[in-house]
């Protein structure tokens, strides 16, 4: 297999998909960032985070999503027989039930530091991690994930799922009593994630019905009213809250094109699971993964704008790793599924762009955050936050299909 120093011959024909150059050069990615982020691992409790050079930072707190997101990313890796997967596995799978898991009230604290809860709310985005990882780790084998994941969807059912509506609530105190009635796409979002990771892990029905719900509601009725754009925020009875303006960074006003790409590989792979029926998931998928190829790729320098007006115009240009790693997974979909020219163009320009300025290539991981300047900045991260986005832009590339991810890493590996 021929080895690159650079993503995949610029010029040739074809697409990068196919060549093993490009192949050999992202699996190699994929491998520098299991070895990287193993220093996460740590002799006490939970996991450690990283700065830039891979060394501790010197702070206790952890919180949920971190937890799972290593679960998940080396749960991956035990199917591809990376060395020491299992140690993290473990390490996260323990410490989702000694710490995170809170004991007087059921469900899963958000933040911890040492031993004390420092966020007590309960999440859904949070909690669908959990589901996550739980499906993950029961694809690795792990004995511990039958428990947690029937834990967890005892959560999910009696404090988060709306029956009704067929979308997840967002949040509660941690003795859940409400605290607000916000609403939003980004928890229903790695909802979809989880509940399809969930399916293919235990073949579970109600798993995929209620993936098809959320999809439902944001790709067959918000987008295509929206011009192909997704609103993040929404009212009580789901109405869209086109006023809201909370958090800038974790929950910014208006659209955020990197959610539309993953929600746009989220609907092709339900739709491959779901038998691929006659019922425009295809069409639609495209439409809102190249409505935000469109209107967040900043020019001349590259990468996407962090969030958009609903009329698309930019509203805040920060360029995080994220969603080019987003992009490239919901393009590579979208080759696999249909081989088009303009695609491949694509594909070639975010690896290219990655190669050139997210990447670190000395020590592995991907930098979170682009200054004006192009060079690695820390305005809203501090060192390299977590392996799951980056690890899986190499990894769903690599695999053949459209879903069912955990099947063809075993044989891959």
């Amino acid at each position: 297999m021929t080895q690159l120093s650079t993503p995949g011959p610029v010029d040739a024909p074809g697409f990068w998909l196919d060549d093993a150059g490009h192949r050999a050069w992202i699996a190699g990615d994929a491998d520098r960032q299991f070895a990287f982020f193993r220093a996460s691992l740590q002799s006490g409790p939970g996991f450690c985070t990283l700065d830039l050079a891979g060394n501790p930072l010197p702070t206790e707190v952890q919180e949920l999503h971190t937890t799972t997101r290593l679960i998940h990313s080396y749960a991956l890796g035990h199917l591809r027989g990376v060395s020491g997967a299992d140690d993290i596995v473990d390490q996260g799978m323990r410490y989702l039930r000694s710490h995170h898991r809170d004991p007087q009230h059921g469900g899963y604290v958000w933040g911890l530091d040492g031993d004390a809860v420092s966020e007590g709310k309960k999440l859904a985005y949070g909690h669908v991690f959990v589901l996550l990882a739980g499906a993950s780790a029961r694809q690795a084998g792990h004995a511990d994930a039958d428990t947690l994941i029937g834990d967890v969807c005892d959560v999910l059912d009696r404090h988060f799922w709306d029956e009704e509506a067929g979308l997840f609530r967002d949040e509660f105190n941690r003795d859940w009593t409400p605290f607000s009635s916000y609403r939003g796409m980004n928890a229903n979002m790695h909802g979809v994630e989880a509940l399809l990771t969930a399916f293919e892990a235990t073949g579970q029905e109600v798993f995929l019905q209620r993936a098809g719900r959320i999809l439902d509601f944001f790709l067959a009725r918000v987008a295509p009213a929206e011009n192909w754009r997704l609103p993040e925020h929404y009212t009580e009875d789901w109405q869209i809250d086109r006023d809201y303006s909370g958090n800038p960074m974790f929950r910014p006003a208006g659209t955020t094109p990197g959610h539309s790409f993953e929600l746009g590989r989220l609907l092709l792979q339900y739709w491959d699971l779901n038998g691929r029926p006659e019922d425009g998931s295809p069409d639609r998928a495209r439409r809102v993964i190249e409505q935000a190829l469109t209107d967040a790729w900043l020019e001349p320098g590259g990468g996407f704008a962090y969030t958009l007006e609903f009329d698309g115009t930019v509203r805040i240009a920060s360029r995080y790793w994220w969603p080019v790693t987003e992009a490239i997974g919901a393009v590579a979909s979208l080759i696999k599924l249909d081989r088009r020219p303009e695609d491949e163009e694509w594909y070639r320009r975010l690896w290219t762009f990655a190669d050139r300025l997210l990447i670190d290539h000395e020590r592995g991981g991907w930098f979170p955050e682009l200054a004006e300047d192009d060079t690695p900045t820390s305005t809203q991260f501090i060192g390299k936050p977590d392996i799951y986005h980056s690890l899986q832009a190499c990894l769903f590339p690599l695999e053949p299909g459209l879903s069912r991810y955990a099947e063809t890493m075993i044989h891959m590996s």
